[in-house]
C-alpha cells in the first residue's frame, strides 16, 4: 500500500514538472501576470520565466553546412525598474554580403489584464525593430515590447540564421534577475568536434547523446571545405550521419547580484561556451581549429585591415617630420606623436581591432574606428624608431577573455616599450593623459603582438597610483557652523574622471554635482584649473559651510576632524562575496587638514593615532593627529596598491573598511577653556 501510495506521488510530482515546463509560445497564464513578486527572490525587478535556445546545422548544396539558433524567452516585468528586461539587442555578426547572420521569424507581445480581468495581448509591430551598425563587423537588431507596465510578462522569439560555425555565443545560463526554467539544446554533425567550456558558480550538466540523422543532396559530393561545403560533384543522394546532441535544463537559477567594485559581472556569470575544436569529413583531410592564444594574434596579424595598415606610413611621413624634426629623445617623441593623433583624430564610438575606414582614409577625414586611430599611432611611432606594438584588448562589457577565440577581443591599443617598463596608449580619448587608459579598458590583461607575429600577455592596469591631495583650512564658529576651504589635487585617473565628468558642465551644474559627494556641506567659489590641459594635475579649488557637523554636549563640543570628508559608510556591507574586487587602479588619498580651534575653548581628548594594512603591502591606512598651538593638525593617507583583490581576501578587506570607518568617525572633544 505504501509503495503504491509513494508511486502515485512520483506519477503527480511528474506530472507537474511536465505542466510546469510545458512552455508555448502565446500561452501566458493569469497566475504569471498576477504574480506580484518573485517567489524566492521579492527584491527582483523583473525574472526570467522560461529561456529556450536550440541551435542546430543545416544544409544547402550552395551554402553547406550553416546553423539555425531558435530563441524563445518569457519575461515577467514586476516593477518600472524592471522595464529594462522589456528591451532586447541581437547581435548579427558581419563579413561578406553572402556571408553574415540574419534574424528570422522574430514575433513578439506584451500581456496584461483589462478592465474586465482578461489577457490582452499587444504586438510587436515592424516599426519597433532596428537594425544598427555597430562596427564593420557587427550589426545589432533592436527592439523594445510596446505597451510594457507593471506586472505585465513579455515573451519573444525569434531565429538567426548564420555560416559562421566556428564562432558560436555562449549560452548564458544566469542573468542579474532570477531565471526559473532554461532549456538548452545544441545538435552537430559528427564532423564537427567541439570543447564545450563551463564558467560560473551554479552547477550543472551538460548531457551528450547522438542520433541517426538523413539530409537529401541534390548533387552529391565527395570533399568539403572548411565550413562543410562539398567541393566536387556527383549524383544525387542521401547524407546519413551521426548527430551529437547536447542538452542543459537548469531550474530556479538565483541572480547575479551586483556587488561594489566588481567591474563587469558577466565575468562571472554561469554560462556555456562551444569551442570547435576540428572538422573530419569523410574523404578530407582533418581541419583543426582548435587553437592557442598565439594561434589566434597571428591569425588578427595576418588580416588586411590589421597588420597591412600598420605598413602604411606614406600618408603622414610630412606631418611627422615636422612635428619630430630634432627631436632625439624617445620619451619626448612619443609624447610629441601621441599629442599629435590625440588633437588630429576623432574616434566615431566604433571599437573593434579591425580598421573600418582604413588608416590613410581615416587620417584624411580625421575620423574613425579604435582600430583606425590606434594603428595609425603605431604606424607614426615606428617610423619615428620608437619601438611600438599593437595590444589586442577585451573591454570591460566584452567580457574576460578566458578562451583563445578572435571574438575574445574588441579593441586595440598602442604599447611603448622603454627600458623601465611598458607604456600603454589609446588616443582615443581625448581626456586622457599620455599612459592613462579608460576604466573600461583595463579588464585584466591585453595580448601584445610583435611584429614577427608573437604575442604575450601584458597586464592592463597602472602601475603608478592615481594620486588625491587635499589640503583643507576649518574654522568652528559660534554657531557650531563649519567653514573652510580646500585646495585638491588629482593626477593619473583620478584626472581623467575629474576631466571626463567635469570638463563639459556649467558652474551650477560642477557646484551640484560636487555637492553631492560633499554629505550636505554647502559649496561656494568652485574652480577647477586643468581640465583641458593634459599633462598637468587637475586642481579644484573651493569654499565650503556645514552644518550639524558639531555637536554641544554639556557644553562640550564634539565633531569628526574629517568633517564632511569623513567615509560613513562601507561600499562591502556582505558577509561574503563571489567575485573578486576590481577596484580599476592603484589609488592613494591624501588629506592634511587644519582645525582652528574656537575662541573660549581648549583641547580635552583627541582620537588615537592609527596605522593599519590590509595584506601584504595590499593596501594601508594611517592617521596622525596632534594639536600645533591653537590648532588641530590631521594627516591621513589611504592606499589601495592592487587593481585586483582576489575574492579570499574579501574578508579581509571588509575588515580593514570598517576599521577605517570607525577610525575616521571618532570625535575630536572640545570643552571651555
Amino acid at each position: 500500500m505504501k509503495s503504491r501510495f509513494l508511486a502515485i506521488i512520483a506519477i503527480f510530482c511528474f506530472l507537474n514538472t511536465s505542466i510546469a515546463q510545458n512552455y508555448k509560445f502565446g500561452k501566458v497564464s493569469k497566475d504569471e501576470i498576477l504574480q506580484k513578486e518573485h517567489p524566492t527572490d521579492p527584491t527582483a525587478n523583473a525574472a526570467i520565466l522560461y529561456r529556450e535556445i536550440h541551435t542546430e546545422f543545416q544544409y544547402t548544396n550552395s551554402d553547406g553546412f550553416y546553423m539555425v539558433t531558435d530563441v524563445f524567452e518569457r519575461v515577467k516585468i514586476y516593477n518600472k525598474e524592471g522595464f529594462d528586461w522589456a528591451s532586447k539587442e541581437v547581435d548579427l555578426y558581419q563579413g561578406s554580403s553572402s556571408s553574415k547572420d540574419e534574424i528570422i521569424g522574430l514575433k513578439a507581445y506584451t500581456y496584461y489584464l483589462d478592465g474586465n480581468n482578461k489577457i490582452e495581448d499587444v504586438k510587436l509591430k515592424n516599426d519597433g525593430v532596428f537594425e544598427e551598425k555597430t562596427t564593420k563587423y557587427i550589426h545589432k537588431v533592436k527592439f523594445t515590447m510596446p505597451d510594457v507596465r507593471e506586472g505585465c510578462v513579455i515573451e519573444y522569439k525569434y531565429s538567426i540564421k548564420s555560416p559562421f560555425i566556428s564562432n558560436i555565443d555562449e549560452f548564458r545560463l544566469q542573468e542579474t534577475i532570477p531565471v526559473e526554467n532554461i532549456e538548452i539544446r545544441f545538435a552537430s554533425p559528427e564532423y564537427f568536434i567541439f570543447k564545450t567550456h563551463q564558467k560560473g558558480w551554479v552547477p550543472y550538466q551538460v548531457k551528450k547523446n547522438s542520433r541517426d540523422r538523413t539530409i537529401a543532396l541534390a548533387n552529391a559530393r565527395s570533399e568539403y571545405d572548411r565550413y562543410g561545403n562539398m567541393t566536387s560533384k556527383g549524383g544525387a543522394r542521401d547524407l546519413k550521419f551521426k548527430e551529437d546532441i547536447y542538452t542543459i535544463n537548469l531550474t530556479n537559477v538565483p541572480a547575479m547580484k551586483e556587488e561594489s567594485y566588481a567591474g563587469n559581472i558577466d565575468n562571472y556569470s554561469t554560462g556555456l561556451k562551444f569551442e570547435l575544436s576540428y572538422v573530419d569529413f569523410p574523404g578530407s583531410s582533418i581541419k583543426t581549429y582548435s587553437t592557442t592564444w598565439e594561434d589566434v594574434s597571428k591569425g588578427i596579424y595576418k588580416v588586411d585591415s590589421f597588420g597591412n595598415e600598420l605598413e602604411k606610413d606614406n600618408y603622414f611621413e610630412d606631418d611627422l617630420n615636422n612635428l619630430i624634426g630634432g627631436v632625439s629623445s624617445a620619451e619626448e617623441k612619443v609624447a610629441k606623436i601621441f599629442s599629435f593623433v590625440l588633437k588630429k583624430m576623432t574616434w566615431n564610438r566604433y571599437t573593434g581591432y579591425y580598421t573600418n575606414e582604413g588608416v590613410k582614409e581615416a587620417y584624411k577625414k580625421g575620423s574613425g574606428n579604435v582600430a583606425d586611430i590606434n594603428l595609425m599611432l603605431i604606424a607614426m611611432l615606428r617610423k619615428a624608431n620608437i619601438n611600438a606594438n599593437p595590444v589586442l584588448v577585451s573591454t570591460k562589457d566584452n567580457g574576460m577573455p578566458l578562451f583563445p577565440t578572435r571574438n575574445g577581443f574588441n579593441y586595440v591599443i598602442a604599447a611603448v616599450e622603454f627600458p623601465q617598463g611598458t607604456l600603454l596608449l589609446d588616443a582615443t580619448n581625448k581626456d586622457a593623459e599620455i599612459g592613462v587608459l579608460r576604466p573600461s579598458i583595463m579588464n585584466w590583461q591585453g595580448r601584445l603582438i610583435l611584429k614577427d607575429g608573437s604575442s604575450s600577455w601584458v597586464p592592463l592596469s597602472p602601475q603608478i597610483h592615481a594620486v588625491k591631495s587635499a589640503m583643507v583650512n576649518v574654522d568652528i564658529n559660534s554657531d557650531l557652523s563649519i567653514t573652510g576651504a580646500t585646495k585638491s589635487r588629482f593626477t593619473g585617473n583620478y584626472a581623467l574622471k575629474y576631466r571626463t565628468k567635469y570638463k563639459s558642465l556649467n558652474a551650477d551644474a560642477t557646484r551640484k554635482a560636487l555637492e553631492k559627494d560633499a554629505n550636505q556641506a554647502e559649496l561656494s567659489e568652485v574652480k577647477f584649473e586643468n581640465l583641458s590641459t593634459l599633462g598637468e594635475p587637475v586642481a579644484l579649488e573651493y569654499d565650503f559651510e556645514t552644518f550639524g557637523s558639531v555637536e554641544d554636549v554639556a557644553g562640550k563640543l564634539y565633531f569628526s576632524p574629517l568633517v564632511f570628508m569623513a567615509t560613513t559608510e562601507s561600499p562591502f556591507k556582505p558577509e561574503t562575496r563571489l567575485y573578486p574586487i576590481d577596484f580599476g587602479y592603484p589609488m592613494k588619498d591624501r588629506y592634511i587638514v587644519n582645525i582652528s580651534l574656537p575662541e573660549g575653548y581648549k583641547v580635552e581628548s583627541l582620537p588615537e593615532n592609527a596605522m593599519f594594512n590590509l595584506g601584504t603591502d595590499v593596501g594601508s591606512y594611517r592617521y596622525l593627529i596632534s594639536q600645533v598651538g591653537n590648532k588641530i593638525q590631521l594627516s591621513v593617507e589611504f592606499s589601495i596598491n592592487k587593481s585586483y583583490i582576489a575574492a579570499e581576501e574579501y574578508g579581509n578587506l571588509k575588515k580593514f573598511f570598517e576599521l577605517l570607518i570607525a577610525k575616521e568617525n571618532e570625535k575630536v572633544v572640545l570643552s571651555k577653556a
